[in-house]
């Protein structure tokens, strides 16, 4: 406990628990929106808003996703993506296929069943990352749907999705954005902006109820980390029984072979498929 303690009183934005808080406040969520898009919003509202305003973490399957609408009906998640993941199977990075599923996942929820596609609202996927994805130095890559045959045709299906780089140098992006950007990056506090984030962070580290939540948050994840662990051993050693029986099993045929037994005894002796046999003896007779 005296870890997590610590763990918590260390948390900084780039903490996937702090930024959801954090961004759960209005005030915050609203500014980095209008600074981001240099456009004004009178107002935003929270999608599933006891999931995100209030979450219970200790839950399994809750969404995390910071969802907000603003007055025109446009939609947005804002994620913080701290690591450049890699499938290990594939070797191929999941940025891109995660925005896509996202996406996916936002058009599901905003259209009920029986209702025109036309109705689906504008919508922005917006990623901050403390890497450099594309390797291009730019503060911001936006994306949108265009025609490889004439890239000035752009499909007006009003999705958006927009990768930030906190660590970027080129492009046009506003003072508070710059600086919101400074903040991710080294806890700097530069303008009023983020003294509000840091003062927010601040104040929820006072607070007992969050500092409760993040640890029964914790707790539940390394329980579910200790489950996999031990599935994984008894998935292991498993394995490990069923490839030493087989080798066994092989082994004494070989030995069988060497005493004159016929393929089918062989077999029957040993639990063996024939046709297993019959290789084995094709390759003892090539020997």
């Amino acid at each position: 406990m005296q870890d997590l303690a610590t763990k918590f009183a260390n948390l900084t934005i780039q903490s996937d628990f702090i930024f959801k808080k954090v961004m759960s406040r209005k005030r915050i969520c609203k500014h980095l929106l209008e600074e981001l898009l240099q456009i004004e919003i009178a107002d935003i509202n929270y999608i599933e808003a006891e999931k995100t305003l209030e979450p219970e973490y200790t839950n399994r399957g809750i969404r995390l996703d910071i969802i907000v609408a603003d007055d025109k009906n446009t939609h947005y998640n804002l994620e913080m993506q701290v690591k450049n993941n890699k499938n290990p199977d594939t070797d191929t990075y999941v940025l891109p296929k995660r925005s896509r599923y996202y996406q996916a996942l936002l058009d599901i929820d905003l259209l009920q069943k029986g209702q025109p596609y036309d109705l689906l609202p504008p919508t922005f996927i917006i990623f901050i990352c403390v890497f450099d994805f594309f390797e291009q130095d730019n503060y911001v890559y936006t994306f949108k749907k265009c025609c490889l045959e004439n890239r000035e045709l752009e499909l007006p299906d009003e999705a958006t999705t927009m990768i930030l780089n906190t660590k970027g140098t080129h492009g046009a992006i506003s003072k508070d954005i710059k600086s919101f950007y400074d903040y991710v990056n080294n806890h700097i506090v530069t303008t009023d902006f983020t003294k509000q984030i840091d003062d927010e962070i601040s104040y929820l580290k006072l607070d007992t109820k969050v500092r409760r939540e993040f640890m029964l948050m914790e707790a539940r994840l390394l329980d579910e980390r200790r489950e996999g662990e031990a599935v994984g051993i008894a998935k292991g050693k498993e394995i490990g029984l069923v490839e030493g029986e087989a080798k066994e099993k092989l082994a004494t045929a070989k030995r069988l072979f060497s005493m004159g037994l016929s393929v089918q005894d062989i077999a029957k002796a040993t639990s063996l498929p024939i046709e297993q046999v019959e290789a084995l003896q094709a390759e003892q007779a090539c020997r």
